[in-house]
């Protein structure tokens, strides 16, 4: 508790800074519009605006990009409810009660009730992350190099084993993002590895134009074809709940909370696992007579709340580990990097100030992010008519602007456009890139765990089974990989 009080009060400060605020009021307010419109996300939005954090601060530009990622939460719910058509993936569990509420006329309480929600689950979250941050950072900065390779291993493993791909495809996908990861110059060596004699390889392959090709572009260009954007919206109404509606929905939400906050701290967990986990509490434990699939209140407060709760725990292995729970957290490692902030156990235990900010600042865009969603929604509703195609263009100008503004490298626009059409590619072959993207971003801090591990055993590979904490790390990566290629085996069956 001592921790976490020091850790946010070193962070107050910086998080009230006015500049700050509005960082963070832009970040939820660009949240709320991704989540709103279909098609975009919050990986490819952060992805894109990566050019525009070299001007700004490690804190603010972390600010206002977490605010991106739990701010699209919130959105999701706009268009799950309205359109039957969630901006998110979490989006999806909200889409079967909170759109059955809508054609009953009561789509305005379902919104309210959604953004209600999802405020309560992003407190709880923020205060399990305040309270864990320094307990798992302590944790981890007792890991040699050999169970911190055994951590990234099993960091890997999970994302491979949960990503929504056959297990054979999403390994080779994070065995591309390593090679991917290790292009440039060898740092024991001196040497340059797979350059082809390219010398713009030579400091390797920039993680700006991967991000964007591949969750960007590749997003947008698959968006153009969706035709989604388009489709009639159910009338809003007040977004105001009554109080029926708010105390069948507090409990749920509640439950919610506390459910999304545990899986998101998970390695490997994403939104959607814990909106489905919520949902599936409700339905089969706690609320087993309800209007399930006649417009159930709960069914909207308890995803809503969980995903919001996922989305912000989900810094917890990011910050206190350096371990990137999902797509979105491997982006955001990519971004601290390029901010000159290395996550893991360090960054909690030297920059107390910097943890803080974040995590009073998600404090803070939640209560913005009600004032924003309750009387805007009909706002935001109307925004559903804006063509994806013109959106889609202003934003791939801006990109490859902003790219160009921060690298001066044609060659990195070449590797923006060969990124996008390999993750339109994997789109278009129903691949997610995710695994590709974690693998990418571990490969270099791997292989040097890797390499001191080894030194320090004078070339012993035994050292990773000896270790207890690394051949347990290892066995749980091999247990993950075999549980979920049973578990697929069975589901083919």
């Amino acid at each position: 508790m001592t921790d976490a009080l020091g850790m946010l009060g070193a962070g107050l400060g910086l998080a009230l800074a006015p500049g700050n605020l509005l960082l963070c009021l832009v970040g939820v307010a660009l949240g709320t519009l991704v989540g709103v419109l279909p098609g975009l996300g919050p990986v490819a939005t952060i992805a894109l605006l990566l050019p525009v954090t070299f001007g700004l601060q490690p804190a603010g530009a972390l600010i206002m990009l977490a605010g991106i990622y739990y701010g699209a939460q919130y959105g999701s719910s706009t268009t799950a409810i309205l359109l039957r058509v969630p901006g998110e993936a979490s989006g999806v569990v909200t889409a079967q009660e909170g759109h059955m509420l809508a054609r009953q006329g009561r789509a305005g309480p379902a919104l309210g009730i959604a953004a209600l929600a999802s405020l309560m689950g992003g407190v709880i979250a923020a205060v399990v992350l305040a309270l864990l941050l320094a307990p798992l950072a302590r944790f981890a900065v007792a890991f040699g190099p050999a169970e911190t390779a055994g951590l990234m291993l099993l960091g890997v493993a999970a994302a491979v084993a949960l990503a929504p791909v056959p297990l054979l495809a999403g390994s080779a996908l994070a065995a591309i993002g390593a090679l991917l990861g290790i292009v440039g110059t060898d740092v024991a060596g001196g040497r340059p590895r797979f350059t082809f004699g390219i010398p713009e390889l030579a400091d390797g392959i920039g993680f700006i134009p991967l991000a964007m090709g591949l969750f960007g572009v590749a997003e947008l260009i698959r968006a153009l074809g969706g035709g989604e954007a388009g489709r009639q919206a159910a009338p809003v109404g007040s977004p105001w709940p009554g109080r029926a509606d708010i105390a069948s929905s507090a409990g749920p939400a509640f439950r919610g909370s506390v459910i999304g906050a545990a899986i998101g701290l998970l390695p490997g967990a994403s939104t959607l696992l814990a909106a489905l986990a919520a949902q599936a509490a409700e339905r089969g434990v706690f609320r087993r007579g309800g209007r399930w699939g006649q417009g159930e209140m709960a069914g909207v407060a308890a995803p809503e709340a969980a995903n919001n709760a996922a989305a912000q725990s989900s810094f917890a292995p990011l910050l206190a580990l350096g371990l990137p729970a999902n797509a979105v957290m491997a982006v955001l490692a990519g971004a601290m990097f390029l901010q000159g902030v290395a996550p893991g156990p360090a960054v909690v235990a030297e920059r107390p100030d910097l943890v803080g900010a974040i995590i009073v600042s998600m404090l803070i865009g939640n209560a913005m992010l009600v004032a924003l969603n309750l009387p805007f929604i009909g706002l935001w509703a109307a925004l559903l008519r804006l063509p994806m195609r013109l959106l889609a263009a202003v934003v791939m100008v801006l990109s490859c602007a902003g790219l160009w503004a921060s690298s001066g490298s044609v060659f990195d626009l070449w590797l923006l456009l060969g990124f996008s059409l390999l993750g339109w590619a994997l789109l278009r072959a129903g691949l997610e890139p995710t695994p590709l993207l974690i693998g990418f971003v571990l490969a270099a801090p791997f292989e040097e765990a890797l390499r001191r591990a080894l030194v320090l055993a004078r070339g012993d590979w035994w050292v990773f089974v000896v270790e207890p904490a690394s051949a347990l790390l290892l066995g749980a990566a091999a247990g993950v990989t075999t549980l979920s290629a049973a578990r697929r085996s069975l589901a083919r069956r």
